[in-house]
């Protein structure tokens, strides 16, 4: 379990990082579906970050003594 944990921490801000770059990206293209496209990608990237932030702070109560 101890060995599971980095790795689930690196996907989780590996994906948070591809969500919000596709969002910045997206967010350079005028038109107003892209605009409604970059806030979901948004949504998601507040979501990624959040599970990324839970498995580290899960990570630090498994470890301390």
């Amino acid at each position: 379990m101890q060995q599971t944990f980095p790795w689930l921490i690196i996907i989780a801000v590996g994906l948070t990082f591809l969500v919000m770059a596709t969002g910045v990206v997206g967010m350079l293209k005028p038109g107003k579906a892209n605009a409604k496209r970059s806030n979901i990608l948004m949504r998601y990237r507040v979501l990624c970050q959040g599970v990324a932030i839970a498995l580290v702070a899960i990570a630090f109560l498994m470890d301390g003594k």
